[in-house]
């Protein structure tokens, strides 16, 4: 397994409480394919640097983990389709 950042955004339109619910979610997702969460981060509602799809604003989450290749496919799978997410990345963090 491999280490990874995801950082993702969420829409305001949510209230606080649903955007936590939506992020304790995609974090089980990641326990559930047998993943391990190092640490997880509610940043909380930030201006974006430029409008998004017509939002100004929205909900950072940070969350390091560690997981296969195949549910870090299926995290980008359920982000893409999920219309509450305004941006969202992953990236892979160098082996130390």
């Amino acid at each position: 397994m491999r280490k990874y950042e995801l950082m993702f955004i969420v829409k305001t339109t949510m209230e606080s409480d649903g955007a936590s619910k939506l992020a304790k979610s995609y974090e089980k997702i990641i326990t559930d394919s047998k993943g391990k969460i190092e640490s997880s981060k509610d940043m909380g509602q930030r201006k974006l640097a430029y409008p998004i799809n017509k939002e100004i604003n929205g909900f950072y989450y940070v969350v390091d983990f560690s997981a296969s290749q195949e549910t870090v496919a299926e995290l980008n799978r359920r982000f893409r389709l999920d219309e509450n997410i305004v941006r969202h990345m992953i990236i892979r963090l160098d082996e130390e």
